[in-house]
C-alpha cells in the first residue's frame, strides 16, 4: 500500500513539506507526497466529525 520511500535531508524544501503524518494503531507513519495523494480519501475518513 505504501511505497517505502524515506524522507531525505537533501530533499527540496517544498517536497519535504508535502509529506503527511498519520497515526495508525498507536504508531506514527509518514506518507510520501505521491502516496498521500493516492490515499487522500482514507486520510479524510479518519478525521473526527468535529473537523467537518
Amino acid at each position: 500500500m505504501r511505497c517505502g520511500r524515506t524522507r531525505g535531508a537533501d530533499e527540496d524544501p517544498a517536497t519535504a513539506l508535502a509529506w503527511v503524518s498519520t497515526r495508525e494503531r498507536g504508531g506514527l507513519r509518514w506518507l510520501c507526497p505521491d502516496c498521500a495523494r493516492r490515499h487522500v480519501r482514507d486520510i479524510e475518513g479518519k478525521l473526527p466529525d468535529e473537523y467537518w
